[in-house]
């Protein structure tokens, strides 16, 4: 659970506090632990390839997206949450959001309102979903496009 010293995850060196009364606007990158009493507008995102570990802490509030191996919520998260390796929802934890998870705990009291998908940890990259509204069609050789279609190149 939170702040319990015996979890078996986390992240060694440094810590990094946005600390209550404080609101950080615009993405925030890091490596470390990351720990948010405040409220942060923006999205999170660990450093590709380092152990990270961001923990919302009872009052904190990120309005944004989560990206980290490690997460542990037991504030308020207005956004999808990725964690690759393990995502624990403490029982004041709330997430508005879709949840994809590797290993997800989570506490009596806490909850999730969108979707949770395991992801195996090789998935869990950086890789953003192609946006559904976008449709792209394929015009032969020689054909122009009609005037609704759009073109793709191959690579």
């Amino acid at each position: 659970m939170l702040g319990n010293k015996k979890s078996g995850f986390g992240a060694g060196g440094n810590t990094t506090l946005v600390a209550r009364d404080t609101t950080v606007v615009g993405d925030v990158h890091f490596s470390g632990s990351l720990d948010i009493e405040g409220v942060v507008q923006g999205n999170i995102l660990a450093e590709e390839g380092k152990d990270a570990l961001v923990r919302i802490i009872d009052k904190g509030r990120v309005q944004g997206e989560i990206r980290a191996p490690s997460v542990v919520i037991n504030g308020e998260v207005e956004g999808d949450v990725y964690s690759g390796k393990h995502l624990e929802l403490a029982a004041k934890g709330r997430v508005h959001g879709n949840v994809h998870y590797t290993l997800l705990e989570m506490a009596a009291g806490s909850e999730v309102n969108g979707s949770l998908t395991h992801i195996n940890s090789g998935e869990a990259k950086r890789e953003k979903p192609q946006d559904p509204t976008v449709e792209v069609t394929e015009v032969g050789a020689g054909k122009q496009p009609a005037k609704d279609q759009v073109a793709s190149a191959k690579s």
